[in-house]
Protein backbone atom coordinates (compact mmCIF):
# COMPACT_ATOMS: atom_id res chain seq x y z
CA UNK A 1 0.00 0.00 0.00
CA UNK A 2 1.56 3.28 -1.10
CA UNK A 3 -0.97 5.65 0.44
CA UNK A 4 -4.62 6.02 1.39
CA UNK A 5 -6.98 7.89 -0.89
CA UNK A 6 -8.90 10.54 1.08
CA UNK A 7 -12.10 8.46 0.92
CA UNK A 8 -10.22 5.50 2.45
CA UNK A 9 -8.86 7.36 5.49
CA UNK A 10 -10.87 5.84 8.35
CA UNK A 11 -12.97 8.08 10.58
CA UNK A 12 -13.92 7.25 14.15
CA UNK A 13 -15.96 8.97 16.81
CA UNK A 14 -15.89 6.67 19.84
CA UNK A 15 -13.03 5.04 21.74
CA UNK A 16 -14.36 1.64 20.70
CA UNK A 17 -14.27 2.59 17.01
CA UNK A 18 -10.75 3.95 17.41
CA UNK A 19 -9.59 0.83 19.24
CA UNK A 20 -10.95 -1.35 16.42
CA UNK A 21 -8.90 0.63 13.86
CA UNK A 22 -5.72 0.30 15.96
CA UNK A 23 -6.29 -3.44 16.46
CA UNK A 24 -6.90 -4.01 12.75
CA UNK A 25 -3.70 -2.14 11.86
CA UNK A 26 -1.71 -4.00 14.56
CA UNK A 27 -2.79 -7.36 13.11
CA UNK A 28 -1.59 -6.20 9.67
CA UNK A 29 1.60 -4.65 11.12
CA UNK A 30 0.64 -1.26 9.66
CA UNK A 31 0.73 2.21 11.18
CA UNK A 32 -2.56 3.95 11.83
CA UNK A 33 -3.63 6.96 9.80
CA UNK A 34 -7.14 7.96 10.82
CA UNK A 35 -9.42 10.91 11.56
CA UNK A 36 -11.15 11.39 14.90
CA UNK A 37 -14.43 13.25 14.83
CA UNK A 38 -13.98 15.62 17.77
CA UNK A 39 -16.30 18.17 19.36
CA UNK A 40 -14.70 21.14 17.62
CA UNK A 41 -13.55 19.79 14.29
CA UNK A 42 -11.47 16.81 13.31
CA UNK A 43 -8.12 15.44 14.39
CA UNK A 44 -5.89 13.68 11.89
CA UNK A 45 -3.85 11.06 13.72
CA UNK A 46 -0.99 8.81 12.77
CA UNK A 47 0.60 6.25 15.07
CA UNK A 48 3.39 3.66 14.78
CA UNK A 49 3.67 2.75 18.47
CA UNK A 50 1.52 -0.39 18.24
CA UNK A 51 3.99 -1.85 15.69
CA UNK A 52 7.03 -0.76 17.72
CA UNK A 53 8.39 1.49 14.96
CA UNK A 54 9.09 5.16 14.44
CA UNK A 55 9.73 7.46 11.51
CA UNK A 56 13.33 8.19 10.60
CA UNK A 57 14.47 11.79 11.12
CA UNK A 58 14.44 12.33 7.36
CA UNK A 59 10.90 10.93 7.05
CA UNK A 60 9.71 13.13 9.91
CA UNK A 61 11.16 16.20 8.20
CA UNK A 62 9.46 15.13 4.95
CA UNK A 63 6.18 14.73 6.83
CA UNK A 64 6.45 18.22 8.30
CA UNK A 65 7.20 19.64 4.87
CA UNK A 66 4.20 17.84 3.35
CA UNK A 67 1.92 19.31 6.01
CA UNK A 68 3.41 22.78 5.57
CA UNK A 69 2.95 22.62 1.80
CA UNK A 70 -0.62 21.35 2.21
CA UNK A 71 -1.51 24.10 4.64
CA UNK A 72 0.18 27.00 2.86
CA UNK A 73 0.47 25.89 -0.75
CA UNK A 74 4.14 26.91 -0.53
CA UNK A 75 6.51 24.47 -2.23
CA UNK A 76 9.65 25.91 -0.61
CA UNK A 77 9.95 25.11 3.07
CA UNK A 78 13.03 26.66 4.65
CA UNK A 79 12.03 26.83 8.34
CA UNK A 80 13.95 25.05 11.07
CA UNK A 81 12.20 21.73 11.97
CA UNK A 82 11.39 22.83 15.53
CA UNK A 83 9.79 26.07 14.43
CA UNK A 84 7.77 24.18 11.81
CA UNK A 85 5.93 22.22 14.46
CA UNK A 86 4.54 25.40 15.96
CA UNK A 87 3.39 26.63 12.55
CA UNK A 88 1.68 23.35 11.69
CA UNK A 89 -0.98 23.60 14.38
CA UNK A 90 -0.36 20.24 15.98
CA UNK A 91 2.20 17.75 17.12
CA UNK A 92 4.26 15.68 14.69
CA UNK A 93 6.65 13.23 16.24
CA UNK A 94 8.58 10.16 15.14
CA UNK A 95 6.05 7.77 16.73
CA UNK A 96 2.74 9.62 16.51
CA UNK A 97 1.10 12.91 15.68
CA UNK A 98 -2.15 14.86 15.78
CA UNK A 99 -3.20 17.67 13.47
CA UNK A 100 -6.44 19.63 13.63
CA UNK A 101 -8.72 20.42 10.71
CA UNK A 102 -12.07 22.18 10.59
CA UNK A 103 -13.88 19.85 8.17
CA UNK A 104 -13.98 16.14 7.51
CA UNK A 105 -13.09 16.67 3.86
CA UNK A 106 -9.93 18.62 4.74
CA UNK A 107 -9.02 16.10 7.46
CA UNK A 108 -9.30 13.17 5.06
CA UNK A 109 -7.22 15.00 2.45
CA UNK A 110 -4.55 15.74 5.04
CA UNK A 111 -4.65 12.12 6.25
CA UNK A 112 -4.07 11.00 2.69
CA UNK A 113 -1.04 13.31 2.43
CA UNK A 114 0.37 11.96 5.70
CA UNK A 115 -0.17 8.36 4.63
CA UNK A 116 2.33 8.72 1.76
CA UNK A 117 5.14 9.08 4.30
CA UNK A 118 3.75 7.13 7.26
CA UNK A 119 2.84 3.94 5.35
CA UNK A 120 6.18 3.70 3.51
CA UNK A 121 8.17 1.00 5.32
CA UNK A 122 11.37 2.60 4.04
CA UNK A 123 10.62 5.52 6.38
CA UNK A 124 10.55 3.39 9.55
CA UNK A 125 13.22 2.38 11.98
Amino acid sequence: MDYLAPSNVPVYETLEEGRAIWERCARRQLPVVAVRDARRGFIVRYDLQHIDRELTPRALQNLRERVQMYRTGDTTVEAHPHSQVVGLGGELGPVSGDLHEATLDRARKLGSRLSVTVLDRGNWR
